[in-house]
């Protein structure tokens, strides 16, 4: 067994109580709330018994960022957890339950999409009226104020389905399978339609096999069952391809963060088809890059005398990969990024939508509003999608995914 595969509570030891997690935690440093990732985590841990001990309700308020597994000079898998101890919290009963209906509301995006999309217009229309976010908020407890994205007019797969299909060889070498994800599925299709075009207009064959949401949602609330059978529908659907040696290709940096790592850490999934599905996944820039490192991608895009910031994402940065947006986009000319080196922008997936926790999300994600605000950049380059909405909400600029602007720029988009 590797070390990333041994259960994460065997990495507690590893803490030296140095309290630097605690330090960069974005939580603990605007509410009392959380005490800190190392007295939830480790620290706490340590005292906890299966079946004997409930943890503290208190790790609820963890938002999951892993700044402080990022921090840790020894390796403490803290925001696994704290994860794992929120499960036991649901598991055993600790959540309200009007609460947990409201948790699990907000995990199925999935299934939000697909009751709601087909009345997409008026369900946008309910979703923004005051008088049904005022009752959103009394009979769930999902803050009135909180960023909810609009459905699209078309889903992904039907552009996808319908478009003209392009003629490509049958080799695996130029296949690529797409996996989309939720958002782009139901709220943002443009940013599927950017990567499938980048792919096709260099000769690849992209395939989007069927897939269900990733599971991430309901692991972020502790739903751990639930989370299991989605991510083993997933391997199911996608080890094929992972057999064969074709890559699995994200454009959402938490859905491949998920099948790469998330899902087989926290629910102890360590099969070969999990494995193979795990080694198989690339985030969309870092597959990019080794196409380009690979002699196998020509892009040559045109100029964009812009001034750009780009956040990086919590979930980004947990891949390990340093920040291979920002080395993407250097190919296009006349472009300057910006990092905005702000830690979190507070959404943490579902976690700023909760009425109890909207406030602490927007104080976590003031820095990085600052920043936006005092930036020249009318827009906000941002690989996760609910870092988007958040930036949005929060400052009004417009926030897309990096592939928009490289799509954009290799003329494969009209509109920036």
């Amino acid at each position: 067994m590797s070390e990333r595969d041994k259960p994460v509570e065997l990495t507690l030891d590893q803490c030296i109580k140095c309290n630097i997690c605690t330090a960069a935690c974005p939580v603990s440093a605007v509410s009392d709330l959380f005490p800190g990732p190392k007295y939830c985590g480790p620290q706490a841990a340590r005292f906890r018994h299966p079946g004997l001990a409930v943890p503290a309700d208190s790790v609820d308020y963890c938002s999951g960022c892993r700044v402080c597994n990022m921090v840790c000079p020894s390796g403490v898998r803290i925001a696994e957890m704290n994860a794992r101890a929120r499960a036991a919290v649901v598991e055993h009963g600790h959540v309200p339950i009007r609460q947990r209906i409201r948790n699990n509301l907000l995990a199925r995006p999935e299934l939000l999409g697909r009751l709601a999309s087909p009345v997409g217009t008026l369900a946008n229309r309910l979703a923004r009226a005051r008088i049904g976010r005022r009752f959103a908020e009394m009979a769930l407890d999902i803050h009135r104020d909180a960023p909810i994205p609009r459905f699209a007019a078309e889903r992904f797969t039907s552009w996808f389905a319908s478009r003209p299909a392009p003629v490509t060889g049958a080799s695996t070498e130029k296949q690529v399978v797409y996996f989309h994800g939720c958002s782009t599925e139901y709220y943002e299709p443009r940013v599927g339609q950017a990567a499938v075009r980048i792919l096709e207009a260099n000769g690849f064959e992209v395939i989007v096999p069927r897939q269900n949401c990733c599971g991430l949602p309901l692991l972020s609330n502790g739903e751990f069952a639930a989370a299991r059978r989605y991510h083993r529908r997933n391997v199911a659907n996608l080890v094929d391809f992972a057999r064969k040696g074709i890559p699995i290709v994200g454009t959402s940096t938490s859905c491949t963060l998920t099948l790469k790592e998330e899902a087989p850490e926290l629910l102890d999934l360590h099969d070969e088809a999990t494995r193979l599905v795990a080694e198989g996944t690339y985030d969309w820039n870092e597959f990019l890059l080794l196409l380009i490192e690979q002699r196998r991608l020509q892009l040559n895009p045109r100029p964009v005398p812009l001034e750009l910031l780009y956040h990086v994402p919590c979930q980004y940065r947990a891949h390990r990969l340093g920040a291979p947006g920002v080395e993407l986009l250097r190919i296009v000319p006349e472009l300057r990024i910006v990092e905005s080196r702000a830690d979190c922008c507070g959404i943490a997936g579902t976690y700023g939508y909760k009425k109890e926790k909207y406030d602490i999300a927007m104080r976590v994600g003031q820095p990085l509003f600052d920043t936006v605000t005092r930036s020249d950049s009318q827009v906000v380059l941002c690989d996760s999608e609910t870092c988007r909405w958040q930036i949005t909400h929060a400052t009004g600029r417009r926030a897309i995914h990096p592939v928009e602007l490289l799509a954009f720029a290799c003329g494969l988009s009209e509109t920036l």
